[in-house]
């Protein structure tokens, strides 16, 4: 008895059950995904940007080169900081860039928050199948006064598969909670490290 066959003779409870842990799973792969794609681009584009930072480009032309690299939290930092450097007094400075650096710490932890939620309450969806399962088979043996196999194999193969589907839903979300977590950490780090020189130096790269 497969997964199909299983859902498609199970009860409202355990198609419920199912239905919300593939939801789940699936929602918690397409995050994966695009983190992991989200973040190898960070990285990429932040190394790019220190490199241009580090090296011969001043000014307009360091400020193009930072427009191009949205993924960036550092060229993201330092244009906003080339915006309001001139507007804003040097007492709010510092506030100003640190406020932008939490809404860049922010945008590189978006969708870990689904993913600690699934790894910590998908195994008890499952568990409720599983329940639910081993009730239907105690009721099946209830009616048919036999704990044959045919009777009871419905409601165990409703258990097991609920947990099956459950564990398969928590395991990846709390692995990649894990791994995106310390790799946006690092970034954010980095984003608050560069503030201090942006704020400390704020002319260095100005011409």
């Amino acid at each position: 008895m497969n997964v199909m066959q299983v859902f498609l003779s199970a009860d409202v409870v355990i198609k419920a059950v199912l239905l919300s842990l593939g939801f789940l799973s699936a929602a918690t792969w397409a995050i994966i995904l695009y983190k992991a794609l989200h973040l190898n681009r960070a990285k990429r584009e932040s190394a790019a940007f220190l490199n241009a930072y580090l090296g011969d480009a001043h000014g307009n032309a360091l400020l193009k080169i930072a427009h191009g690299l949205k993924a960036s939290s550092l060229a993201n930092l330092f244009v906003y900081h080339g915006s309001i450097a001139e507007t804003v007094k040097r007492d709010r400075l510092r506030g100003a860039i640190e406020r932008a650096a939490a809404r860049e710490s922010a945008a590189l932890h978006t969708g870990l928050t689904f993913l600690a939620t699934t790894g910590s309450t998908a195994p008890f969806i499952g568990l409720f199948g599983t329940v639910w399962g081993i009730i239907n088979a105690f009721h099946s043996i209830g009616e048919a006064g036999s704990a044959a196999l045919a009777v009871v194999a419905p409601g165990i193969a409703e258990a097991l598969v609920t947990t099956a589907v459950g564990l398969a839903a928590a395991i990846p979300a709390a692995v990649g909670y894990n791994f995106f977590l310390g790799q946006a950490a690092n970034l954010a780090d980095e984003a608050a490290a560069f503030c201090d020189e942006l704020v400390g130096e704020p002319s260095r790269r100005a011409v």
